[in-house]
């Protein structure tokens, strides 16, 4: 490609909103350019690169024996309704209706859209395993798009979905897609870290995310310092320790004027928080109110909630809620407390004689334990794990990170088929239901991953196996005629020869020219000058290296090749 016909520009500033790297460099580099808030075209430039992460993505699944099976981008909306993620999703979902009134969702995930045609396509264990996958163009309601490509409502995923005759069939196909995706990442020259992570959209049971270390990224994990833990702060666990036993007091009220928040009560009552139940309140979106109840020292991870009830959106419930249901906001427990659901955090089993609110205003109540004074509707871990606690493994300390998250592995097993009545006949004639496993690599958030951990203040440095082309002739002095005779041989041979070259035949100052040739950051640049012809023949200088040598022209190949192994 000659640089005089590429299409779009580089240039000299990054746009005043654009605060991560990769964002800027990608926007400076003619790779990307916003069309509106979270929708971004690709150039040319930008384009190439996504494309040679497609490839290898295709070519690991390929390797796993998996089949490219395109799906429609839209989807009737009844299949998410049979499938219980209508409502789960319905907040990021993108919905319309056409001219005959249809209701269509224009899908983040194709979950439904594949479990429909396996239902009319899979009939026997001996079509079992299938792997397929698909790269496409996803969409989600996204509130606050920004960083780049990091959270845009438009976005390029490459997904692929198993198929099993059972969960042990899965589990260990699950051990092999892991070590593809790390395959994945070291062809990317990515340094990803695989953590725990909850299952998100996808619904099921175990799930990992891969992410990229970074403090700009939009992520948390927490990482524990004495071992190789690692959950993204969505799913993370911690121990929540014991207290001392002791003999169960009696409930005695006690008057907590103006003491509204748990440190109020603490301090007033003289307990550290641990010793104190924390009421927090949240309501679904026809106002039926849930009582959360958690150690007063701890916090609600509001998606370990939302997972534990099914994937129910819920919101912090307003005055007029909590008014309706009868509960006096900051002295509420569920002593006593009825016609509400009482979801509590696992952390009320560690201790006894808690402090709890009496339901009241400017009244607390002493020594309330479960299950002797009240009952709850769900125990289970909904706490959220934070910088410093201890670790679930070892009890060392878990350290907050922020990260780019670059893919997703779970387990959705048999929900899906099981919903949309997707079956297959086993050896014995019995219908059983698929057991599906989903994987996704998110590409814009890859492309942004990698310029994050490959640029220098001149630009980006593409590793070899994605960048844009794989040479940068820079071609000076293009007036004179041997020089524009000589670049352009040089051009054509190496075309001739099967390599990717970006050809810079502008009338252009050197310096315009080396700056752009770091900034798009092609790994090999080429430069023919007089003075390099007089030197011997051309200056070769590989994008990471600082100092340019002098190879005959002759020898430009062999050198190609070599700097390609490096």
């Amino acid at each position: 490609m000659r640089f005089s016909r590429l299409f779009g520009r580089t240039l000299r500033q990054p746009p005043a909103d654009a605060e991560l790297v990769s964002h800027q460099l990608l926007m400076r580099a003619g790779m990307i350019r916003p069309l509106t808030a979270g929708i971004y075209a690709y150039l040319p430039l930008g384009w190439r690169v996504v494309r040679k992460i497609e490839r290898i993505f295709r070519q690991e699944m390929d390797a796993l024996g998996g089949q490219e099976t395109p799906l429609p981008t839209l989807h009737p909306t009844e299949l998410w309704k049979t499938s219980g993620r209508l409502e789960r999703a319905s907040a990021s979902l993108l919905r319309f209706r056409d001219h005959s009134g249809r209701d269509t969702v224009l899908p983040p995930s194709d979950e439904e859209a594949l479990t429909d045609l396996l239902r009319r396509e899979v009939h026997s264990h001996r079509q079992l395993p299938l792997l397929v996958y698909h790269v496409q163009t996803r969409f989600r309601d996204e509130p606050r798009p920004g960083g780049g490509l990091l959270r845009t409502r438009e976005f390029l995923t490459a997904d692929a979905y198993s198929f099993h005759a059972d969960a042990a069939h899965l589990d260990a196909f699950y051990s092999r897609m892991l070590e593809t995706y790390v395959n994945i990442y070291r062809r990317c020259e990515v340094e990803a870290l695989a953590v725990e992570a909850d299952a998100g959209m996808a619904i099921g049971g175990d799930a990992h995310a891969f992410v990229v270390l970074n403090e700009g990224g939009d992520e948390t994990v927490l990482l524990c310092t004495a071992c190789d833990y690692a959950a993204n702060a969505a799913r993370a666990t911690f121990q929540k320790g014991q207290a001392p036993a002791e003999p169960l007091g009696e409930v005695q009220e006690v008057a907590t004027p103006g003491c509204k928040t748990i440190a109020a009560v603490a301090d007033f009552v003289g307990v550290p928080e641990q010793r104190t139940l924390k009421a927090v309140f949240y309501a679904d979106k026809w106002g039926a109110v849930t009582v959360v109840v958690i150690r007063g020292d701890l916090e609600v991870n509001e998606v370990k909630l939302s997972n534990a009830l099914g994937g129910t959106e819920l919101h912090p419930a307003t005055e007029d809620e909590l008014l309706a249901a009868g509960i006096v906001a900051g002295y509420a427990s569920p002593v006593g407390l009825s016609g509400v659901r009482v979801v509590a955090d696992d952390s009320i089993q560690s201790g006894v004689n808690f402090v709890a609110g009496a339901n009241r205003e400017g009244y607390h109540l002493l020594n309330v334990n479960y299950p002797r004074d009240f009952q709850v509707d769900l125990l289970t871990d909904i706490a959220l794990a934070q910088d410093g606690y201890p670790c679930p493994r070892c009890g060392g300390t878990l350290r907050e990170k922020r990260a780019i998250e670059v893919g997703r592995l779970s387990k959705p097993g048999t929900h899906f088929s099981q919903a949309m009545g997707a079956t297959y006949l086993d050896g014995r004639g019995q219908a059983q239901p698929l057991v599906m496993g989903a994987y996704r690599l998110p590409l814009d958030r890859l492309l942004a991953a990698i310029v994050e951990q490959h640029h220098d203040a001149h630009g980006i440095i593409w590793p070899t196996g994605v960048a844009p082309y794989q040479v940068h002739i820079v071609a000076l002095g293009l007036d004179k005629e041997t020089v524009a005779a000589q670049a352009t041989a040089l051009y054509e041979d190496l075309l001739a020869r099967g390599y990717e070259v970006l050809f810079d035949d502008r009338n252009e100052s050197a310096g315009v020219k080396f700056n752009d040739a770091d900034l798009i950051g092609i790994p090999l640049r080429l430069t023919i000058s007089s003075r390099s012809l007089r030197r011997g023949g051309v200056e070769i200088k590989p994008r990471w290296e600082r100092e340019a040598r002098i190879v005959a022209t002759d020898d430009v190949g062999s050198e190609i090749e070599k700097a390609s192994e490096l």
